[in-house]
Order: structure tokens, then sequence, then C-alpha cells
């Protein structure tokens, strides 16, 4: 059987997966736990997206000695409780193994690589993608020029192989952005963390409100780029 010649690229958090407040309460508690002011919910909602070490690098009190340690009790515990209490969205499933049929999934993120595909495993979704491309495991490690999202889109085209024939999907403006630099059309998904008007800003060929309406926006998208 032939291999699909046609690329889905995924972000995972507020994307595939709700982290169902793991993401901002595990930032909240590390905080609280290193005597730091705790942003409110709207500030920590965006949080959700850049990498940890960027995110946590920029509020007040996180300075370059104390974030590793604030970085170490986040993912303690995130692993601990807060990615078995992430779920996957209403009909994500279902639109991943539709799409599956005859394109290449595979996920770009700004999460850890195998962080992320540890998150996969867990929501039972592994099974279903070609690549997990992320970020650098060592999240105290220098991040690259162009910021992860792009690093990790770069690779995820790399590994598809048609880079031409490939959709990026997400809920940021972080994953729009690495979708024009690579010159793909970038999906914008509205049950994430991402504001309509985040999302048209940043240039969304399309905007999806249902998962249910994700494959037939792909598929729509991929064939305009065959043309």
């Amino acid at each position: 059987m032939t291999a699909p010649d046609t690329a889905i690229l995924f972000d995972l958090d507020g994307t595939l997966v709700d982290p169902a407040g793991a993401i901002t309460g595990g930032i909240a508690t590390a905080l609280e736990r290193h005597g730091l002011p705790v942003p409110g919910p709207d500030r920590l909602a965006s949080l959700v997206g850049p990498p940890l070490q960027e995110s946590l690098a920029s509020l007040e009190g996180v300075t370059a000695e104390n974030l590793p340690s604030v970085i170490r009790d986040y993912r303690a515990g995130y692993l601990s409780h807060g990615m078995a209490a992430s779920t996957v969205y209403p009909g994500v499933r279902e639109a991943l193994e539709n799409l599956g049929a005859d394109h290449r999934l595979v996920v770009a993120t700004s999460k850890p690589r195998l962080l992320a595909r540890q998150l996969l495993r867990v929501q039972g979704l592994d099974h279903l993608f070609a690549a997990v491309c992320g970020s650098n495991d060592d999240e105290t490690a220098p991040l690259p020029p162009h910021g992860t999202k792009v690093q990790a889109m770069a690779e995820a085209l790399a590994a598809v192989g048609h880079p031409e024939r490939a959709v990026m999907v997400g809920d940021r403006h972080f994953d729009l952005a690495g979708a024009a630099r690579h010159g793909i059309p970038g999906i914008g998904v509205l049950w994430g963390f991402g504001s309509r008007s985040e999302l048209e800003a940043a240039g969304a060929t399309v905007l999806c409100e249902d998962a249910g309406d994700l494959p037939a926006h792909c598929r729509a998208l991929v064939t305009a780029a065959r043309i």
C-alpha cells in the first residue's frame, strides 16, 4: 500500500487535548511553592502554547536563577497527576481516525518530545501519528532562534516528505505564524486557548468551531494545495 503524500500537522495542548487546568494550575502551584506572585486566570491561560521556559520567564519574580527549580516543580506535578487529568476534546479522536485514512498525521508542538509522546500514549492517540515533533527535552536549554514551534514544524514537514501538501492545525497564533513561515495553510480551532480575534489576526486560512468539521476543512485545503 502506498503511503499518503499529504499531511496534516497538529498542535497538541489546546488543539487535540484539553489540559483541564493541568497547565495553568500546575504553573500556579509551582509559583506558590517558590513564594512568587500568581497571575490571574487570563494571564495563566495565555501561557499555554509557548515553550514552558519562555512562558515562566515572562512572569514577575521568575529569574534565571530560580527558573530551573520552578520548571522542575511544575513538571513533577504534571507527571504525577496533570497528564492523566487531561482529556481529548470532543470529536477530535473521530476526526483523527477519519483523516488518518488518507493523510499522514504528525504532531508539531512546543512541548518536549518525550512528554508529548507520553501524553499521546496516556490519551490513546499515539497510534494515529506517523511522527511526533517537539522541543528539546532539556527545558533549560537555549531556545531555537526562530522559536520551538517553527523548529518543530520544520522537523514535521521534513518527516512527511511532501511539505507543499501539508496543512497546520492549531489553537494559538504561534501555530498559524509557523504555518505562514513554512508557506502552508493554517486552520485555527476555536475550542482551545486562542480567541477568534487572535486567530484571525494571525492569518488563519480557515477557522473551525467544531472538530466534526475538521476533516472537511483539511481535505479542502490539501486539495487546493495540489492544484
